[in-house]
Parts: C-alpha cells; structure tokens; sequence
C-alpha cells in the first residue's frame, strides 16, 4: 500500500512539475510586439560598435596597421564620412520599405484572414529579427559616422568602415529572404498550417501526453477525495470575485497551489484561460471561508487577464482561429470551399491529437499529494462543437465540406479513448447529416453524404462492440 501511493504521489508531483514548465505569460505578451528583438540588435549594434571604436582608437593611438583585407584606403576622413553617410541613407530607405511592407500585411491580414490573425504576424520572429537587423546597421553606421575625426581630425576607423559594409551585404541578404518571407507568409495554406502548429503546441503544453496512456492515480491515503472537497466547497465555501473585467489569459497554477498549501486550504477555478470575467463576478471559490482574504490576493498576482485571448493555455483559441478562417472561405462573398475544406483538415488534425490526451486532469496536489487546486474541467465536447458548430452552419448545402466534415470525424473517432467521446463525435454527425438532408437539393449528393454517415454509424457500432 505504501509502495502504491508513492508512486502515485510521485506520478502526481512529475505532472505538476510539467505544469510548471510552461513558458511565462510575459514572454507570450513581449513576443507579441515589434520593438523587443530591434531593441535587443541595436543593443548589440552599440556594443559591437565599442569594441570596433576601441580597436580602431588602439591602431591609431599605438600607430599599428590592420591587415589589409580590413583596412579601406579612403584616402581622407570625408571619404570615410561618404561611405558611412551612403550606407545609412541606404539602409534607413529600405527601413521604410521593410515597415511599408509589414503594415500592408498586417492590413492583408486582418482584412482577409481576420482580425486576431494579426497577432500572429506581429509575433512572426523573422519579421522582428528583418526589422531589427536594418535598424542596428543604421545606429551602427550613425555611430561610426561620428566617431570620424572624434580623436584626432585626421583620425580613420577603418575597421568600423569594414564592418559597416558588411552589415550592408547582410542587409541585402536579409532583404531578400524578408521578401521571400511575407510572399510566403500571407498565403492561406501557410497561414492556416501555422495556426495548426500553433494548436498542437497548445495541446501538447496543455494536455500532456502519458507514455503509458492511463490516467493518474490518486494518492492513496491523503486526506480527503475531490468528491468530498466539492461538496464542501459546494456547502461551505467562500467566493472569491474578479477584480477586473477581461479575458483570462494565463492562470498561475503553482502560485495558487503553493498559498493554498500555506493557508491549509483548497481553491476550485470558476474559469479556463479564454473565459471573459466579469468584475465582480465569482472566480474562485475556497473552503475553508477562512482563507478567503489571502486566497483573493493570490489569485490576483496568479490570474492575468486582458483585452484578447491569447494562445498560452488556451488551444480552443487557435481552434477558433481556423474555424474563422473556415467561416469567411464559405460566405457568398467569398465561396473559397477549398480553403474550407484546409481548415477542415487541421481542425481534424488538432481534435485526433487531443481525443488521445487525458483532459480529465484538473486537480493539482501539494508535494505531500493533498487536493489543494481544483480547476475548471477541460470539455472535449467544447472543443469539438467550436470546432463544427459554425461550420456546419455556414455549410448548408455545400455536399463537399459536409462529405469533409463527416470524414473528418471518422478519423477523429479512430483516435479516441472513451465512448463518451465517440458520442460526442456522433452527436455532432447527426447534426450534420439532418442539416445536409435539409439544404442539400441534389438526390446523389445526399446519397454520397447518407453513405459517409452510415460509415461513421458502422465504426460507433463496432465499438459499442
């Protein structure tokens, strides 16, 4: 009996430590900027040129001579000035051109894929690190340009000059893979793929994957079980409101599990990253009553909330990305099916992976294996009507996308682990299959729609088996 609930407590303690190796909120929030990686290279521009200055000021001083390949015979300072004065022209033109180019895909964007596609290009690291790279070189070439007869009138920094011209030709280089990049970048079938890597990360972070595919045990012999914390919670407990209004984009598991184990206490979650909270609302409630006061200051520095959804514990975001994506493909004013149909494909994709996760684990244990955290459950059914719901609505009498949705949920059932979530799947086919009889006109379309149904009906019934 020992042996088994060390184990347990051990099995516990790896899938909290997991939890905790999630990447911060705040690194989430400054990879979705413009200014962090250009003010990190010009950081590195400045530094760099220090050490070339203080070369050249060395050489000069102790009147050495550089190797040749290094060494620009100018002739005098003006010409060294020219050279510079070239380069940072040069490079503050296509710096122009580099934010032209951003902001129109940004435009493209967000008129065409949606507006919350638009963080998605602002946190691309490649246009970041384009922008960054023109401008260290601009700072870099300002600076050298002064430093020109700072010392001594007639005072070169050859090696200064030589390194300018070489972040010119790195310039030219990254100009054309920045090109080649957002040529690239705004195409759909890059765009939705991106989305899709983007949810397998989230699902992989959130729901990670147990290399012998069963469930946790519960420690055995650690206070009370969950059912009777619910009910005590339920009879007992103290509610805790939110502060502020927003949605909640990251919530700080191990800070509230580390107050709650301080205050002997046990705090269940009213909400999942994603939710809006309504100030004034109830977020949390915590029994028992007494720790409330301290459980309230915590959950304030634990939870954060802003002004949109963000990808960080939140894979119904990016789920809801693709079906945006989906719905605009189908509008009259558009009729792309086949960017649908994409959208379809990954939604399926994104939904096999996370039929084979366990979403049931939402108590988190202090390191001696007592409930102190009991979050808002993980709904597979959720994820699986965000993901059709809106497109089966905007599908009607489209017999192609709903022949690819039906097929979509065959495979999403071959993946599953449970006859709860096989009847999720085959709710959600009904619904398609009468919509389909309703609005599809054509007597062999709906012959070819009954056919991948009765398909999806052989596979429930052969597990029901």
């Amino acid at each position: 009996m020992m042996d088994e609930g060390s184990s347990a407590e051990a099995e516990a303690q790896r899938a909290w430590d997991g939890r905790r190796k999630l990447p911060s909120w705040r690194w989430e929030a400054l990879r979705t900027t413009l200014w962090l990686v250009p003010t990190i290279l010009v950081a590195v521009a400045c530094v760099l040129f220090v050490a070339t200055f203080a070369i050249d000021f060395a050489a000069f001083h102790h009147d050495l001579t550089l190797p040749t390949w290094i060494r620009f015979e100018t002739g005098s300072p003006d010409a060294g000035r020219q050279v510079l004065i070239a380069i940072a022209a040069a490079v503050i033109t296509v710096v122009g051109v580099v934010f032209s180019i951003t902001i129109l895909a940004l435009t493209l964007a967000s008129q065409q894929f949606g507006p919350r596609m638009m963080r998605n290009f602002v946190r691309d690291i490649g246009n970041q690190v384009t922008l960054g790279i023109f401008v260290a070189t601009f700072v870099y070439s300002v600076l050298s340009l002064a430093s020109i007869s700072a010392p001594k009138p007639d005072f070169i920094p050859h090696l200064s000059i030589f390194v300018a011209e070489a972040l010119s030709l790195l310039d030219l280089a990254v100009l054309i893979y920045f090109i080649h990049h957002i040529a690239k970048s705004i195409q759909l079938p890059e765009v939705i793929a991106g989305i899709a890597r983007d949810l397998m990360h989230a699902i992989d972070a959130e729901f990670p994957e147990r290399k012998d595919g069963s469930e946790t045990p519960a420690p055995i012999g650690k206070g009370r079980s969950v059912e009777e914390l619910l009910q005590l919670i339920d009879e007992r407990g103290v509610v805790v409101p939110a502060d502020t209004s927003g949605y909640l984009q990251f919530v700080g598991y191990a800070q509230l599990v580390d107050i709650a184990a301080r205050t002997d206490s046990v705090i269940r979650l009213n909400h999942r990253p994603g939710h809006f909270i309504v100030a004034g609302r109830p977020l949390a409630t915590v029994w028992p009553g007494g720790a409330a006061g301290q459980v309230a200051l915590a959950l304030s520095k634990a939870h954060v909330t802003g002004r949109h959804r963000t990808l960080m514990q939140d894979p119904v975001f990016a789920i809801d990305q693709l079906v945006e994506i989906a719905i605009r493909a189908l509008s009259p004013a558009v009729n792309d099916t086949f960017t649908a149909l994409t959208c379809i494909d990954w939604l399926s994709a994104g939904l096999s992976r996370v039929s084979g996760r366990n979403l049931k684990e939402a108590v988190y244990r202090d390191r001696f294996g007592r409930v102190r955290l009991i979050d808002f459950d993980p709904s597979y059914a959720r994820m699986v009507n965000r993901a059709f719901d809106k497109v089966r609505q905007a599908a009607r009498g489209m017999p192609a996308v709903i022949i690819r949705m039906i097929d979509a949920l065959i495979n999403i059932m071959d993946q599953t682990l449970s006859a709860e979530q096989r009847r999720i799947l085959a709710r959600q086919a009904e619904m398609i299959f009468r919509s389909a009889q309703e609005s599809v006109p054509e007597a062999d379309d709906r012959e070819d729609i009954e056919i991948r149904y009765r398909r999806l009906l052989s596979v429930v019934a052969l597990d029901a088996q």
